[in-house]
């Protein structure tokens, strides 16, 4: 694709302009990936650059530093106590006691225990009655967790620790100059003060820390194993495999015979489909429904809005539920068209694939609709009427009010929200499952998928089904990133990231 000049890409039609911009993203793509992988080196550079600087600053601290802020290097809190900071030295030895009992008590032997998984899981035994006793012994489950829970408390540790010497040098600082130190009660005043900042953080920080980053942590190294039914704690151990796993999934076998990479590969295409058709048709359609209702000499606009939050309102399990008993094969849909000679043999709705993938695509149109017509309609609101007026004295079209004004704005406001919606859906695990639990299942596929079944819904039927977490991590990982690639490339051509000038 011959790359365009500036004077020629601004009088290209939009719908054209658009096209070229996806064109040379994809053209553009190798070179920008080959630029990344040139910049790997000198990022490497910079990296161990900031190690040395690190180093080298807490070097420069021992050697400025008085005995006891050198002291506070092996005891933490050590220089406070001598620094009228006794409040905060209590804090510091307290957390230095802490990390030293639980890594003497607990985490060293799980950290130990990381390199192998566990070396026996039971042990049997006679007792004096002649009856087989069996005693627990390793749990590479809770030697993976409590690892990865014990690296993070040593990198918690290590980051307190610095916190406490550059503190010592500081409090030394102050007092050569003649200033006396901030207390713990100066600290906790700051604190709910110019840096309460700090505490409003702490708690979200905390529980991002906790339930999203420890377990992306735990599901990655979860894929390195071979954690599944045939290696189940506490009766049996899981170890380490490599690559296995991923080059299971990820197998290029032309004549389809690898079953796992035939199963994700299919259901990978069927979720983007899913995705592209849950989020676009839904908007498209909910914002049609909004221009409907907003459209002058309506009338009842309260009485439509009303309905449509109704539908809303309903708890969606509710709905999905009674849609897919429904329309089952002794449901009412079947039995109405039966009873008025419509069919002469009941609809399997939900047996073969291609129909369910349909039916779910359409029953998806009930649930999304709402949520884009209220929003489509508060930025219907919000558009300037004189640029309708405007569009009218020249002779333009109502399509092309549309195509020119009101999509542009659309577009822009809802950008965002598109984005999200569109990974909302790539994991929509509730419509799948409640309408047809991934089915209908086919022989085709392994894992226990099923035709319908997108990546998180196999993911579900692999870990609380199959016990095979193994494969359930590699799909978790490989989620992800498709997400993350996908969500990085629209934002980026994205209206809302590109024409921002256009609508201030």
């Amino acid at each position: 694709m011959a790359k365009k000049t500036e004077l020629e890409y601004l009088g290209m039609p939009p719908f054209k302009r658009k096209l070229y911009d996806i064109g040379q993203f994809f053209v553009n793509l190798p070179k920008n990936i080959w630029n990344g992988i040139k910049k790997i080196p000198k990022s490497l550079w910079y990296g161990i650059r900031a190690i040395g600087k690190f180093f080298a600053g807490i070097g420069k601290i021992f050697k400025e530093g008085d005995w006891k802020t050198r002291l506070s290097f092996i005891i933490m809190g050590f220089g406070q106590f001598f620094r009228h900071q006794i409040g905060r030295g209590l804090i510091f030895l307290g957390f230095e006691g802490l990390f030293i009992w639980f890594m003497t008590a607990m985490g060293g032997g799980y950290l130990a225990g990381m390199s192998n998984l566990g070396t026996q899981a039971v042990v049997t035994s006679l007792n004096e009655y002649g009856l087989e006793v069996v005693e627990y012994k390793d749990n590479s489950l809770k030697i993976l967790l409590y690892g990865v829970l014990t690296i993070f408390i040593i990198i918690g540790f290590i980051y307190t620790w610095v916190i406490n010497i550059k503190q010592n040098h500081i409090a030394q600082k102050l007092i050569e100059k003649g200033v006396r130190p901030r207390s713990l009660k100066g600290d906790l005043k700051s604190l709910a003060d110019e840096q309460y900042y700090k505490t409003l953080l702490a708690v979200p920080m905390m529980g991002i820390l906790i339930f999203t980053v420890i377990p992306i942590f735990f599901m990655i190294l979860v894929a390195f194993t071979n954690y599944d039914y045939t290696h189940l704690p506490p009766t049996k151990l899981f170890s380490w495999v490599g690559w296995e796993n991923f080059r299971t999934m990820l197998a290029t076998d032309a004549s389809g015979s690898d079953k796992f990479a035939y199963t994700f590969r299919e259901i990978l295409i069927w979720t983007c489909i899913w995705a592209l058709a849950a989020t676009f048709i839904n908007y498209f359609l909910g914002m049609l429904v909004a221009i409907c209702i907003n459209h002058k000499g309506i009338k009842g606009k309260k009485i439509f809005r009303t309905i449509l939050v109704m539908t809303i309102a309903v708890p969606q399990f509710v709905s999905l539920l009674l849609i897919s008993r429904m329309f089952s094969d002794e449901g009412i849909v079947n039995n109405l068209l039966l009873s008025i000679g419509f069919i002469k043999e009941r609809i399997g709705f939900w047996n073969t694939r291609d129909m369910a993938r349909l039916m779910v695509i359409v029953v998806n149109l009930w649930v999304g609709i709402p949520y884009t017509m209220l929003i489509s309609t508060g930025i219907l609101m919000n558009i300037p009427q004189d640029l309708y007026e405007s569009a009218k004295i020249d002779g333009a079209t109502g399509f092309r009010q549309f195509r020119k004004i009101t999509l542009p704005y659309m577009l822009f406001v809802t950008g965002p929200y598109l984005l999200t919606s569109f990974t909302a859906n790539i994991n929509n695990f509730n419509v799948i499952y409640l309408l047809t639990a991934g089915g209908p299942k086919t022989m085709e596929y392994q894992g226990g998928a099923g035709g319908t079944d997108l990546l998180i819904t196999w993911l579900y039927t692999l870990t609380v089904t199959n016990n095979d977490y193994k494969i359930a991590a590699v799909i978790g990982i490989l989620v992800f990133l498709v997400v993350a690639i996908i969500s990085l490339i629209v934002y980026n051509l994205s209206p809302a990231m590109k024409n921002e000038e256009d609508f201030q």
